[in-house]
């Protein structure tokens, strides 16, 4: 009797087991759809079958400010095999996480572990982000999971867009946005294809509110190509501006217009305590054997892009605020906006004329017409000096006074001017401003080339050399930069090389070495055979299955001249053949000419505007192929 009772308590917890397994497995249906969105899907492991976003705003206690409450429920399936996934939310101290969870198929709860930790990575430090987060287990192809998220945001200013797509493809979503009557909040559409969106407002008299619902189905997933724009270029979203709030009879203004947002950051800024006595000395040493203004000025600027960490702190009130200036300097460290303070301080007391001043880099699509804070992502300090405004950035290491990097070329500025503002943009700059300059006299030596070769490098060529120069580890640098020369090709041997002075960010930089190039020269009989390439600049540069379009650093000219000496009692029998290609955005030159006993080999690759477009990648791609084909030819020499 007792061992039957093991027995039948044995099988009714398999009975269980089984029971529950079955109500949390896929169905052969959930396993059919899962293997008709990976055939669709193929790059992805994960979907969202369904997506429902929920936003209601209240006030604060006190009335002061209006809150958000976000609230998002996922239907989630495994699309391969099996896949395990991060599933996160960021939030900061101007927000919080109230409920994060994931159930089964069955709605039973999935017990991941959930952890909760301040957010940092290699390039960026968030002194108030947090992430909550757990790790998710996919065992099987079609398995599902139900995700549910409720945050709330203390401030609707920091609310400031929703999109469509994800990082897994979405194949139904729907937002829906609840908006009192009292708030006055402006709904600003972006890249919204023509009805591939569905929008509806419902108004409700009993609550005095208005719903609007999005809906759209089978978004695809965010790219994850790099070298991309920004996300707000590419993809539908929805930009919530809270213009004012109405509390009984009083109405408060929040980013009615650009005045408005202007304003706010004034407040912040008024908020600072800067003591600039504590960088005094400092500014005395750094102008005391300047012979100019403009040289009191760069000593300044030059000596907070060599001398201050870049750190970020890109969240909550910290990614608005500036720290005061002899914080930055006594640390030795800020974020964008902190340099800039201290740029600006350092620069008025040496008697100078300097202004905050913010932007949004390339990265982000919008100008100050839109009063939100999703307009700018970076702070800068301009100079007014002898009728003219520069602009300084400190984070941009290696830049000369009156250059600005491509991020920021073209954009809107703010600049603050008391309780006004004065819009300006950036100058851009040409391809040209750029110029990087490789020349190379060659000649034969057996099997080898050898020769002397010369570098130029000038604006965004310049800073960026200079980024890798300083990377390098300072015991190692000669050796380094060999390497960096030869491409670590074990085929090409660099030596003696000589710099221009690598600290001054005024003047062409050049460098000039010895070279030798093995395995790049046969002999047959009364013929010679010579590879001239090998440097093969953008060979491996194809753009296949590019779904966005690629942006460079910067503006790019690049030109490439190889001279090859023709050895006496030889002519020159055959040359690759030239190549060429000319678009609105890009420009490539390849010729082979023989001047008189010498072949010049000439290169220059133009990316003028800094982009090859989606339109123009099959273009690339195709010439691309008859580039690789020129670089595998040969000159032919006989005796």
């Amino acid at each position: 009797m007792k061992f039957s009772s093991k027995k039948t308590l044995f099988i009714f917890l398999f009975s269980i087991t089984l029971f529950g397994q079955k109500n949390i497995e896929p169905t052969l249906e959930d396993i059919s759809s899962a293997k008709t969105l990976r055939a669709k899907y193929d790059k992805d492991d994960i979907a969202i079958l369904e997506s429902t976003e929920n936003i209601s705003f209240d006030l604060n206690k006190a009335k002061t400010k209006v809150q958000v409450k976000n609230s998002i429920k996922e239907l989630l399936m495994n699309i391969n095999h099996r896949a395990d996934i991060n599933k996160y939310e960021f939030y900061d101290s101007e927000s919080k996480i109230e409920s994060f969870s994931l159930k089964y198929r069955n709605q039973k709860e999935a017990y991941f572990p959930v952890k909760d930790e301040f957010y940092k990575d290699d390039d960026l430090f968030y002194n108030d982000a947090k992430v909550m987060y757990m790790t998710v287990d996919f065992p099987v192809q079609g398995y599902t999971y139900n995700y549910s998220l409720e945050k709330k945001y203390e401030d609707v200013k920091y609310f400031t867009s929703l999109y469509f797509n994800d990082e897994y493809p979405v194949i139904k979503k729907t937002i829906n946005i609840t908006v009192p009557n009292w708030l006055n909040l402006e709904l600003k559409e972006f890249n919204f294809e023509a009805g591939s969106i569905v929008k509806t407002a419902v108004p409700n008299p009993a609550n005095s509110t208005t719903t609007y619902t999005y809906t759209v189905s089978n978004m695809p997933a965010f790219t994850k190509e790099e070298n991309t724009p920004g996300k707000s270029y590419l993809y539908p979203h929805i930009l919530l501006i809270a213009k004012s709030f109405k509390n009984k009879e009083t109405v408060t203004p929040l980013f009615n217009s650009t005045a408005d947002l202007y304003k706010w950051y004034k407040s912040l800024i008024d908020m600072m305590k800067d003591d600039p006595n504590v960088m005094k000395e400092k500014v005395k040493e750094l102008t005391a054997n300047a012979k100019t203004d403009e040289e009191k000025i760069k000593n300044i600027y030059y000596w907070v892009q060599d001398n201050i960490r870049y750190i970020a702190f890109e969240d909550g009130i910290a990614g608005f605020k500036p720290d005061e200036s002899n914080n930055v300097f006594e640390k030795r460290y800020g974020d964008c906006k902190g340099m800039a303070n201290l740029n600006k301080q350092m620069l008025k007391l040496a008697g100078f004329d300097a202004r905050l001043t913010w932007i949004g880099t390339k990265h982000i699509a919008y100008d100050y017409s839109t009063p939100s804070v999703a307009v700018d992502n970076h702070m800068i300090c301009t100079l007014f000096y002898k009728g003219k405004k520069y602009f300084i950035d400190g984070t941009e290491k290696y830049n000369s006074l009156g250059e600005y990097a491509e991020r920021i070329q073209g954009k809107e500025v703010m600049i603050e001017n008391g309780d006004d503002f004065i819009i300006e943009k950036i100058p851009l700059s040409t391809s040209e401003a750029n110029k990087e300059a490789f020349t190379v006299k060659l000649k034969i030596d057996g099997e080898k080339l050898v020769g002397t070769s010369h570098k130029e490098f000038v604006g965004e060529s310049r800073t960026q050399f200079l980024d890798i120069y300083q990377s390098f580890q300072n015991n190692d640098k000669k050796e380094t930069l060999e390497r960096y020369l030869s491409k670590s090709d074990k085929n090409i041997e660099v030596s003696a090389i000589k710099t221009s002075d690598l600290k001054n960010r005024d003047q062409k930089l050049t460098l000039d070495y010895n070279v030798s190039v093995s395995n790049k020269v046969s002999g047959f009989e009364n013929e010679i055979y010579v590879d001239l390439e090998y440097m093969n600049e953008y060979k491996l540069f194809d753009l296949k299955d590019r779904k966005t379009d690629y942006q460079f650093r910067y503006k790019t000219d690049y030109e490439s001249n190889v001279t090859l000496e023709v050895p006496k009692g030889y002519k020159v029998t055959k040359l690759p053949e030239n190549l060429s290609i000319q678009e609105k955005d890009f420009s490539v030159q390849i010729t082979f000419q023989q001047i008189g006993n010498s072949i010049v080999y000439k290169k220059v690759f133009n990316f003028k505007n800094a982009v090859i477009k989606v339109s123009d990648i099959t273009k690339w791609n195709n010439f691309n192929k008859k580039l690789n084909a020129i670089y595998n030819q040969q000159i032919t020499l006989v005796k």
